[in-house]
This record gives structure tokens, sequence and C-alpha cells, in this order.
């Protein structure tokens, strides 16, 4: 954790065009958005907000969080009274790892990472929707043999638990007839995946954009199996801690990922070309991943597109075991995970 300390300003009457932060509208327990916040797009003299710092990520994954790093829009809407302290996230399980330690007050997962944190105890809940992508499948050698899933029988395959490509793993092996006993799982980080894969230690990986399509560019790898409706949403995550005590810091993060929501938008060649810059890829694999692979023209708003996917997903996190107190802990952060208030306010207005 950075070695700023947050120091908690006490809660004001805001003047001028000031506005509420909605109330009534939280799906989740403990959150309590509803308390006295200024609006992070007044303008109307000088804004005071509950606390001097605000820790959150970014990473290649989630294409939003670096539009709103290089272009400062964050720092536009908070002014200098607030110190931004940003923590680049190498994978949902980073982030969930970091959101839990209470290292940063917002990260960037995978629907599904976050829908196993929550069960298994984060007091964490969905403010954002940053993509809908197909950021995973299962990715082979250039000169593997291996064609379908049911070729994975006794391989061993690289994989990050705790992570979409971890659960796109588990779905495409009961797809094909097969379960975790049949294959041997080895545990790395993405990048780490990839180079196993080449170093030719695995025979296969659960990749994950950007890493996978520079793999497919520059190693030649290819992807034998891919499935968009097993790759669950990007989930914008932030403890139940920083939404009840700031929700005015949550509302004006949420305000700039609409934001660079828009910019990305029209600008799809300026935001691929920040992809590669800070994933260090070609230009052309980052076009590949932005425009072919991250629906990023989607809404904002969780709800019941992301609960319907995470229904699917949920009995594969069951059987699993990953999930401390079964289908019971599943079904409570189904129906918990969700906080809509901050985001239906930025799109909607509300």
């Amino acid at each position: 954790m950075s070695t700023i300390t947050r120091r908690i300003i006490p809660a004001i009457a805001i003047v001028g065009t000031m506005m509420l932060v909605a109330t009534g509208c939280v799906a989740g327990e403990n959150a309590n958005p509803g308390a006295d916040a200024p609006s992070s797009e007044s303008t109307a003299g000088p804004t005071e907000w509950s606390s001097d710092t605000l820790s959150i990520d970014f990473a290649t994954y989630n294409p939003l969080s670096l539009v709103i790093r290089d272009q400062g829009i964050l720092e536009e809407i908070l002014g200098d009274d607030v110190a931004i302290e940003w923590i680049q996230s190498a994978g949902s399980n980073k982030a969930n790892e970091l959101l839990r330690s209470g290292s940063v007050d917002v990260g960037s997962t995978a629907g599904s990472a976050a829908l196993l944190a929550r069960a298994n105890g984060s007091p964490i809940q969905v403010i954002d929707i940053y993509s809908q992508p197909e950021w995973s499948a299962i990715v082979v050698g250039p000169d593997s043999d291996i064609t379908s899933v049911e070729d994975l029988k006794g391989t061993s395959i690289a994989a990050t638990k705790g992570t979409d490509p971890y659960f796109f793993l588990l779905q495409a092996l009961e797809e094909g007839g097969l379960s975790l006993s049949d294959v041997e799982v080895q545990n790395l980080q993405h990048a780490d995946g990839r180079a196993a894969l080449d170093g030719g230690s695995v025979a296969a990986w659960a990749g994950l954009d950007p890493i996978m399509a520079a793999a497919e560019a520059e190693s030649g790898d290819k992807l034998i199996y891919r499935n968009v409706d097993f790759n669950t949403y990007g989930f914008l995550n932030a403890t139940e801690d920083f939404i009840t005590n700031h929700p005015d810091l949550a509302q004006a993060v949420v305000d700039a990922y609409e934001k660079a929501r828009e910019w990305a938008l029209e600008n799809p060649e300026e935001t691929a070309a920040l992809l590669a810059e800070v994933a260090g890829i070609d230009p052309d694999v980052a076009s590949t991943v932005i425009e072919e692979r991250s629906n990023l023209d989607v809404s904002g708003i969780p709800g019941d597109d992301q609960i319907a996917v995470l229904e699917k997903i949920a009995p594969v996190l069951v059987e699993s075991g990953d999930v401390q107190g079964g289908k019971d802990s599943v079904d409570k952060a189904l129906s918990s995970i969700v906080n809509d208030t901050f985001a239906k306010k930025a799109v909607d207005g509300e």
C-alpha cells in the first residue's frame, strides 16, 4: 500500500449545482452511496472531497483504464485536492488481491473473477462495466498436433487461477467431455503461461489478450478453441468500504470511465496505439484486440446481462472446489455483487 495516509474529510453541504448521489438504487449489501457528496461534474466553486487520496488500477486487459490514465481524466475531475495512485494489475487475480488487501480502492477484473472473490468473502461490488470482450481462448504452439479440446486429455495446460481464462478452460473441458482430473493445470500468471507454451513446458495455454494476440502474431501460436459465450464481462469493482465512505470518489471514477468510453469509441486507432505502447506489443496486434475482441460499446450499467452470464459460470465455480461455502456462497454473491448506482447516474443522469 502507498505510504500516503488517507485522511477523511468531514462531509459538507455542497452549494451551486452540486448534486447528491442517488439513493435507493443500490443492489448489494452494506452499500450506502446516498451520503452527501459533491458531483464530479460540478464546476461551481471549490470542491471538498471525502479523501485526499485515491488508489486505482490500470490493466492492459482494460483499455479504458489506459485512456483515463494517459489523458489525466481523473485528475481533471478531481483537481489538485486528491492524489491519485495508479497500480498496474497483471490479471484479475492480482486485481482481486489488491482489492482485498486495500492496496487499491477500485480494480479491474473479469466478471467470473469478481464473483469468485465475493463468494469467498471479499467485500467488493461491480460499479461499472468496461467491456464485453472475447479475451480468452485455448492456445497451442504452431507445430502442435492438438486441434480440439478432446485432444487435451493427459496434457499439461497453463492457466491463471481465479481469472476468466481459467474459468474459460473449465467450461471448455466440460464442453469437450473432460474434467480437471483429465489434465494437469500449471498455475502461471498470463505472461508466464505464454512463455511456458513457447518454451514447450506445457502443451496448451488458456490465453488472455493482448498477450494472446501477440502470441499469435509473434510466435505463430494457434487458437484451437474459441467461444465468446464463455468470456464474462469486464467488471470495474470497488470495496464496500470505499463505496460507503467515499461515494463522491466512486462517482468520479465511474464518470471518468464513461468519458473514456466515449473517447475510445470515437478514436479506436488512438486507443489501439495506447494499448500497444503500454503492453509493448505491435500496433497491428493491438488493433486486433481493440477492434475485433474488445466490445467497448456496451452499457456501463451492471445488471441483468452480467448476472445472466455469471449464473452460467456459477455451477462451474462450485464444481471446481474453489469456492469456500459452495453453492450457498455463490448464490449470496450473485444476489449482492451489483451496485448500479454510480453507473446509472453517469450514463442516464439518474
